[in-house]
């Protein structure tokens, strides 16, 4: 690793969830571009958040921003937790004067079918995926206004949200997951509307790389043996790094996909049919005569998310 380009100069980063996978691919990305990291890392083995909590994976990769000539510090607390989100981004401030740049990548898997789930299993998950997102975002934003306030106008700010396919398309074992992804693409909508007249902006992105997170999902997928894995976390940071620089000014409450040397803009839904009642208020019977015509060559498996994502159509 070498620290390369200026484009994130003089600029103060947190990235969450960066001890290992995306969250330190993003890190050192935005480390390799200039900018000044806080690395934070809860430390947990498990993936499903399980185990004792360690400092030890956001300080290594804090030490290697520092060992490539960069400037980082370590961070450990849960970001599900109000007070720790608090904490962060005051380290940020009191490190380097200022926050500029949020990275939310921290979260956990509870996998489990609706039927199967628990409410532990399902709190759990919204805890530290949407929950995390809006501690984290909540302060960063005071801390934004505030700067705003004493400036006289806007400030440079960037929020990096990480929702999922899993919201897209559905994942019908991960209820839990996927409701807090697409929560976090609503955040980001409403984050970038309130903040924008204070110069910040607010994205989300939808991120497929070969992690702890997805060993199972993507075991014996596109393995290479030579050469980058096509889902390797490499192919999503580069994309983290534009949206955090001020390049991306213009892009703003905006959906991405990203992986393999990929990136797609998903565009906001919008309306497939419409029907007007011929009455003042809607039957049943009327509702059944335009309705089951609409419906009548569909499959009862084929959702309206997985109709058709990153332009491939349901078989």
């Amino acid at each position: 690793m070498s620290v390369h380009g200026q484009q994130l100069s003089g600029l103060a980063a947190i990235v969450t969830g960066a001890g290992r996978g995306l969250g330190r691919a993003e890190a050192l990305e935005l480390g390799r571009l200039g900018a000044s990291v806080v690395v934070n890392d809860f430390g947990q083995p498990g993936r499903d958040g399980s185990g004792a909590a360690s400092a030890t994976p956001a300080e290594e990769v804090a030490a290697e921003i520092v060992a490539a000539g960069g400037q980082a510090v370590a961070h450990h607390g849960d970001v599900a937790d109000f007070e720790e989100a608090r904490g962060l981004v005051q380290l940020a401030v009191d490190t380097y004067g200022k926050l500029d740049i949020l990275v939310n990548n921290a979260g956990i898997l509870r996998d489990r079918m609706i039927f199967s789930m628990s409410e532990a299993e399902w709190d759990a998950v919204i805890h530290v995926h949407l929950k995390g997102h809006f501690n984290t975002t909540h302060f960063a934003a005071v801390h934004w206004r505030e700067r705003s306030k004493a400036a006289g106008g806007p400030v440079y700010g960037r929020v990096v949200n990480t929702s999922s396919e899993a919201f897209l398309a559905g994942s019908a074992g991960q209820p839990n997951y996927a409701a807090a992804k697409g929560g976090i693409v609503g955040l980001t909508t409403s984050t970038a509307l309130a903040l924008g007249k204070y110069g910040v902006t607010a994205n989300a992105i939808c991120p497929r790389a070969r992690t702890r997170m997805t060993e199972d999902v993507f075991a014996g997928f596109l393995e290479v043996e030579e050469g980058l894995d096509p889902l390797a976390p490499e192919h999503v940071s580069p994309l983290v790094g534009y949206l955090a620089s001020p390049a991306a000014a213009r892009a703003n409450g905006q959906l991405f996909v990203v992986h393999g040397g990929m990136v797609a803009i998903i565009d906001r839904p919008r309306v497939a049919a419409k029907f007007d009642t011929a009455k003042d208020v809607f039957s049943h019977d009327e509702l059944d005569d335009l309705l089951t015509p609409y419906y009548a060559d569909r499959d009862p498996n084929h959702t309206f998310a997985a109709t058709e994502v990153l332009g491939l159509k349901h078989e």
